[in-house]
């Protein structure tokens, strides 16, 4: 995979389309806390009312082509020194290396346009292998475990805790 066909940029109601391909994907949804999408209307609806409006929700594309998202959440008050990050990518392209270069990217740009973030935290349940790799080639730091501390899909799940500073380097 040529990573220079990654790009992030704003989503559009025009990605409906691909969105659904695969937000539609349980495999894909699994430890999101949204459900499957499944309907184009349900598409336009979630990009209308939640993607677009949000601080800082990227489309992850191939050749323009939305695969996925980075969304980059800034905690509220005296809290803005810290966000959360999440990001899922079409299962077509898992093992690619794509879910890492958007990330990469995101943490080049966010830290940039974002004054005053100093931290930004990710969370991944135990179980999610793939997730936890993707951070770590990033060079995020795992530092700890949180017992049932996340609630995803009807259970409270067990959730490891990522960090990454302002003063990190990205690998």
């Amino acid at each position: 995979m040529n990573l220079s066909r990654i790009s992030l940029r704003p989503f559009k109601l025009s990605d409906a389309d691909d969105f659904l391909k695969w937000a539609s994907d349980d495999k894909v949804t699994r430890y999101l806390r949204w459900n499957t999408i499944t309907s184009r209307e349900e598409a336009l609806a979630y990009i209308e009312k939640f993607a677009i409006p949000h601080p800082w929700r990227q489309s992850i594309c191939l050749d323009d082509q939305s695969i996925g998202y980075v969304s980059v959440k800034p905690e509220q008050g005296d809290d803005t020194c810290r966000a959360h990050v999440s990001y899922v990518v079409s299962a077509e392209y898992w093992g690619q290396g794509i879910a890492t270069e958007a990330l990469r990217m995101a943490m080049c740009r966010v830290f940039k346009e974002q004054s005053g973030l100093v931290r930004i935290e990710a969370l991944v349940e135990v179980e999610n292998k793939g997730s936890q790799r993707v951070l770590e080639k990033v060079g995020f730091l795992k530092e700890g475990l949180l017992r049932k501390y996340g609630y995803c899909k009807g259970e409270i799940r067990d959730m490891f805790i990522y960090s990454f500073l302002s003063t990190d380097k990205i690998m």
